[in-house]
């Protein structure tokens, strides 16, 4: 005798989402919201006066925090992060983008995709446009313009964000976040540790990266769920036709 898959926990059986459904995506756009909205108030902060802005002193103070020495394994580890948010770095987001093919989620890979370019592209570059914040004097790694916001924060809060929503079970994802946070602020450190960027450089980076994140997921979430029961219906359906036949 068959039985029918019950319902999941975060849809209706005709395809709704439930409470639980609704609620993550509300706490989505809040967030989203509350990150984004920050970052841009950072920026209005800071642009008026972009050598002194209100908080420079608390940014100078946590820099000297950074004076070194800098050797050991502090400088391996701001090394290696160093190397994942620059260009050799764009090795990890390619690889996820073809994880998410073989998968075969194009939706959620064209998602991916979008997302990271147009966060990087349009979010943080037209931020370090608006305000081309000098960086601290002396950084120990090459950069380019504009210190605010850190575009290796954001880009670390930003994958973190990405992988949390679209690889990560949903049972797993606080355990997820808290990890996230974590190599987050160790971003947030290793950049100023390495005097590229100001401490409030590397906060709006990280709060930007992870508001375009979730602001893009609570836009296309219902569709990348669609997509998610697509293939596991096709995965359970080939299961099924794989078990052998039992006998009489």
């Amino acid at each position: 005798m068959s039985t029918s898959p019950a319902p999941s926990a975060t849809t209706t059986p005709t395809g709704r989402p439930g409470a639980s459904g609704t609620n993550r995506g509300r706490g989505a756009l809040a967030s989203g919201l509350l990150f984004l909205g920050g970052a841009a108030l950072l920026a209005l902060v800071v642009r008026p006066d972009v050598a002194n802005p209100p908080f420079q002193g608390l940014d100078e103070r946590w820099l000297r925090w950074m004076g070194g020495p800098h050797e050991g394994p502090y400088a391996a580890v701001a090394a290696a992060l160093n190397w994942f948010g620059g260009p050799p770095g764009v090795v990890v987001p390619l690889a996820l983008l073809v994880l998410l093919l073989v998968r075969r989620r194009p939706l959620a890979a064209g998602f991916f995709l979008v997302t990271y370019l147009g966060a990087n592209m349009l979010v943080i570059q037209g931020l370090k446009h608006l305000v081309d914040r000098p960086r601290p004097e002396n950084p120990l790694v090459r950069v380019d313009h504009g210190s605010f916001p850190s575009g290796h924060a954001a880009s670390a809060a930003l994958l973190v964000v990405l992988v949390g929503v679209l690889l990560v079970p949903a049972a797993r994802r606080r355990a997820w976040w808290v990890a996230g946070a974590v190599f987050a602020l160790a971003m947030m450190w290793s950049r100023t540790w390495l005097h590229a960027h100001w401490l409030s450089d590397t906060v709006a980076g990280a709060a930007a990266g992870a508001g375009a994140g979730l602001l893009a997921w609570w836009l296309c979430e219902p569709a990348l769920r669609r997509e998610r029961v697509r293939v596991h219906d096709r995965r359970g359906a080939a299961v099924n036709t794989a078990d052998p036949v039992p006998q009489g």
